[in-house]
């Protein structure tokens, strides 16, 4: 690793969305960081490839790009928020059990740690429910717009629910292979101040999944906090905390992320 690297950080999206809530990222996590959104399968510039709804329908799409960029050594974090937190989650787990360099850290915002959460299949919840759930969240169109055969709920819902799918195998694949222990990175939990769905204690959750130091942070904003100026903040200064840390060992606190 050279000295002057920055460090690099991917990022993956909550459920049913591309990169666009990242698109800010790049200038608000601040110097020595080079953001790098990931976009999955089945949505934007990839929406022709299916969407991935399995463990390794995901890593069969995203492993190995991410593996090439990671082997050289160079500092990386990974960031996902809400779905994402369970995709980096698994990413950084096959990174680590082929012998690649591990992240840096591993950083989740508005994410149930995978013990915590039901793994209950999406197939239970009706359209209308799962509109309801997003409509409360403030992420649906109202009125009309979100209408059944609007060009949103055609195109948005399907991708949602594929999504939570996703999130239901990843959380059942983390349990299944347990027997490999927790990571051996810190991690990093970052909730909103007013996030009704994940709240801190399951959060804290995610300490049972590293052997690393864990840390819990609260931002302002909603489950959504992803656009706010608060998140970028405060994940780049972690970036440049744990480049520190790779420069000299043993300086990383939870006061210092």
């Amino acid at each position: 690793m050279r000295d002057g690297s920055p460090v690099t950080l991917y990022c993956f999206a909550h459920a049913g969305a591309g990169v666009s809530g990242f698109a800010h990222w790049r200038a608000g996590t601040g110097p020595g960081v080079a953001t790098e959104p990931v976009l999955l399968p089945g949505r934007d510039a990839r929406r022709r490839e299916p969407r991935a709804t399995s463990r390794d329908q995901l890593l069969g799409a995203l492993l190995t790009p991410l593996a090439d960029q990671v082997a050289d050594g160079r500092p990386y974090v990974l960031y996902g928020h809400s779905l994402g937190g369970i995709v980096a989650y698994t990413l950084a787990r096959a990174l680590i059990d082929r012998g690649l360099p591990a992240p840096a850290l591993l950083a989740v915002g508005a994410s149930l740690a995978p013990h915590t959460a039901p793994l209950r299949h999406d197939d239970d919840i009706t359209d209308e429910q799962l509109l309801r759930f997003v409509t409360d969240l403030g992420e649906a169109p109202r009125g009309a717009l979100a209408a059944p055969g609007s060009l949103w709920y055609r195109s948005v819902l399907p991708v949602l629910r594929d999504d939570l799918r996703l999130a239901v195998a990843l959380r059942a694949a983390a349990l299944a292979n347990a027997g490999n222990g927790p990571l051996p990175v810190p991690v990093l939990a970052v909730g909103g101040h007013d996030d009704p769905v994940v709240g801190a204690a399951a959060l804290d959750g995610w300490a049972r999944w590293t052997t690393g130091r864990f840390v819990r942070r609260t931002v302002p904003g909603d489950h959504f906090f992803v656009r706010s100026p608060h998140a970028p903040r405060l994940i780049g200064r972690a970036c440049r905390v744990v480049r520190r840390t790779r420069l000299v060992p043993g300086l990383i606190s939870g006061g210092q992320l």
